[in-house]
């Protein structure tokens, strides 16, 4: 009898805490994989075949640093206009350090190499760098290792066209005070050793996007940015545009210069009296010319004018009773050197950048129209992969390839926004990973898989990420993906003033994480474009460099948790800001939330129930019937019926009777606890 009491016991309060002790269980590692990243403590080093041997290039470069006297060279891993991403002639850091990550920057002196990147890259890094280099991960700062590895009245050289003018002077302010010198080189050094292996620069023709994907024609955005030009305080006499996403949105152009990013090199600079477009002219059709009025020279008409005569008609123009507005953020120094200061307006960002962040009635009906057909492909996806892992004939490779290959049968489809993240296992616990020959693995139905892919249409651009489990998760993956799920939804049901700034909310998709002592190390969220960019920023919310947040904008929701070496979970749907209802208005000023347009589901098998509360369930029962409601007609539409019967079963709604079992249990748990606690004191 005692025994059965004590059996009891242990089932009501103990329950919980048998299943948090389960579900806390370590993930065993995969030691067989530890030969994918580099070993440089043994002789000879052992590498991974993903390394890249930079012997040759590195001496190369040295020995034109002591041509020009330079002690150390930095190389960011960006391009004249800092993009994000880059065309593959402007891959200097990654063609030198063999990393081929979005984010970093290179450094070498005359004796050592080093590269710094943030977290997501760390593992890559080690997979893809031969042992000339030293991976920093925080232990020094840039600037601090220069002082180290060189002498007072040293040369410290860059490209001034790959730095932004607050990290040009994040050098040479301190250089400056160490007695060193920053020197701008004009003449990229890397490029001059990677000559004769480098790729071409584009030839292939600027194209014109249909009108109907578009709300307002470039006239009225020019029209739209001079207003803003009249009204600011400062009256600046010109705007420049540097940002390629900018170019390309202003006057509703596209090209092909950047994988993934329909953008073409240019620049743009107007006043109230000219509108010039700094541009390969041979580039340009004879319709598009037309459209943009260039046989005139009024106020209405483009001029078009060589890319490279930009610093030079900037100086010529700088001479003048004038002000120049620029935005710092995508401003380089080498454009920036060029102007005297007194003749500049700088602005975090430019007014293109923040006026195309707001969506016209057009845009937004673009937008949502794209993720309805794209998830169409994803959902294709998720029910070829449901049917064919189970065989182990499917890769991260090959699934990527197929992704691709579901998106293109979507009207307006022009390409993949970005290479897409097929991982699985250990591979998805690298937050960037994308697979190659090298580290391509079989999907299994014993692992996670994490897919983050998106496509390019004409009228808008798609990012959506699910994570996925074929066979039985263990409870701390299921816990793990929970959470997350749950941070999306708190940020997705989030209600906020108008103007509050996006990093304000990345708490929200954090918190569940938080309160089991998990985290990630990226951000929350990012903009998107309308066959733009895939991150189009100032949107974002975590990002610190986000702007504030008004009805129209559109970002991206991710929260994930990575496990290194075992697995990752990443949940990721594109939102836009919408009008909440309030029953108050404090100060008059509207409150926002926001409405999903990507329209997938989860994995069911992947959410613990137990650990959600009402609000969380609510919300997921109301986003699966909006998705059955809108995708159900379009599966139908395009007569695909596995996959509509597959989302009947996948949307069914979530039952509040699992919560209201565990509460129970909870509480009773709590009675019969304090009960005997206070026996035993008795």
């Amino acid at each position: 009898m005692r025994l059965c009491c004590v059996a009891i016991w242990i089932w009501l309060l103990g329950l919980e805490g048998l299943l948090q002790l389960a579900s806390c269980q370590p993930f065993q590692s995969d030691k067989s994989n530890g030969d994918l990243v580099r070993n440089c403590a043994t002789n000879p080093p052992d590498l991974p075949l993903t390394v890249t041997n930079t012997s040759l290039r590195l001496k190369k470069l040295r020995e034109l640093m002591a041509l020009k006297s330079v002690s150390v060279y930095v190389i960011p891993a960006t391009d004249p206009h800092l993009t994000e991403y880059i065309a593959p002639r402007d891959a200097r850091r990654a063609w030198m350090t063999g990393f081929t990550g979005s984010a970093g920057t290179a450094v070498v002196s005359r004796e050592k190499a080093a590269l710094w990147t943030d977290g997501r890259y760390w593992i890559q890094a080690e997979r893809q760098m031969d042992c000339n280099w030293e991976l920093n991960k925080g232990e020094t700062t840039i600037v601090d290792w220069i002082m180290k590895e060189t002498r007072e009245e040293e040369i410290v050289a860059a490209d001034p066209f790959v730095f932004s003018v607050a990290e040009w002077k994040s050098y040479e302010s301190p250089l400056r005070q160490g007695q060193r010198k920053f020197v701008s080189m004009e003449n990229n050094l890397v490029d001059t050793i990677w000559a004769a292996e480098r790729p071409p620069e584009p030839t292939d023709d600027i194209f014109k996007v249909p009108d109907k994907f578009f709300g307002r024609t470039w006239q009225m955005k020019v029209k739209e940015i001079r207003n803003q030009m009249k009204n600011n305080i400062y009256k600046p006499t010109a705007v420049l545009i540097s940002a390629l996403d900018e170019v390309a949105w202003l006057f509703n152009l596209r090209g092909n210069d950047i994988p993934y990013n329909p953008f073409f090199q240019s620049y743009a600079l107007f006043t109230a009296d000219f509108i010039r477009l700094y541009v390969n002219e041979s580039r340009l059709p004879a319709d598009i010319k037309e459209n943009l009025n260039t046989n005139c020279t009024t106020a209405e008409c483009v001029q078009l004018k060589a890319y490279q005569d930009i610093r030079k008609d900037l100086k010529e123009y700088a001479k003048g009773n004038v002000k120049i507005w620029i935005g710092r953020e995508y401003t380089t120094y080498g454009i920036y050197e060029v102007i005297p200061e007194s003749k500049l307006l700088i602005d975090r960002y430019s007014p293109v950048q923040v006026t195309k962040s707001i969506k016209d009635n057009v845009e937004q009906k673009g937008l949502k129209a794209a993720h309805v057909r794209d998830a169409v492909a994803v959902i294709c996806y998720l029910v070829w992969l449901e049917n064919n892992v189970p065989s182990g004939e499917v890769t991260e490779l090959s699934g990527a390839l197929h992704l691709n290959q579901l998106r293109s049968k979507q009207s307006y489809f022009k390409g993949p926004s970005f290479e897409t993240i097929s991982g699985s296992g250990l591979n998805a616990a690298l937050a960037h990973y994308s697979p190659s020959n090298e580290t391509d693995r079989k999907l299994s139905t014993d692992e996670m898989y994490l897919v983050d892919s998106g496509g390019q249409y004409l009228d808008g651009t798609t990012d959506i990420t699910r994570t996925l489990h074929w066979g039985t998760p263990t409870n701390f993956q299921k816990e793990a993906y929970t959470r997350v799920l749950m941070g999306h939804i708190d940020l997705a049901r989030s209600i906020f003033p108008a103007g509050t700034v996006g990093d304000v909310l990345d708490v929200w998709a954090r918190h569940a994480l938080w309160e089991a002592g998990l985290n990630y190390k990226h951000g929350t969220g990012h903009g998107i474009g309308n066959f733009l960019g895939i991150h189009e920023w100032p949107v974002g919310i975590g990002s610190g460099h986000t702007s504030q947040l008004y009805e129209g904008m559109f970002t991206s929701i991710e929260p994930g948790y990575y496990e290194d070496n075992e697995f990752g979970v990443r949940i990721e749907d594109i939102a836009m800001v919408v009008k909440a209802e309030t029953k108050h208005m404090f100060g008059g000023v509207p409150y926002l939330t926001f409405e999903h347009v990507s329209l997938v589901p989860y994995d069911r098998k992947l959410i613990d129930l137990s650990i959600m509360n009402k609000q969380q369930i609510d919300w997921l029962n109301n986003y699966y019937e909006k998705v059955r409601k809108i995708m159900s007609a379009e599966l139908q539409a395009q007569n695909l019926i596995k996959e509509y019967d597959w989302l009947q079963k996948h949307t069914q709604p979530f039952s509040h009777s699992a919560l209201v079992t565990f509460s129970l249990i909870n509480l009773f748990g709590v009675i019969l606890g304090n009960f005997l606690l206070q026996g035993s004191l008795l």
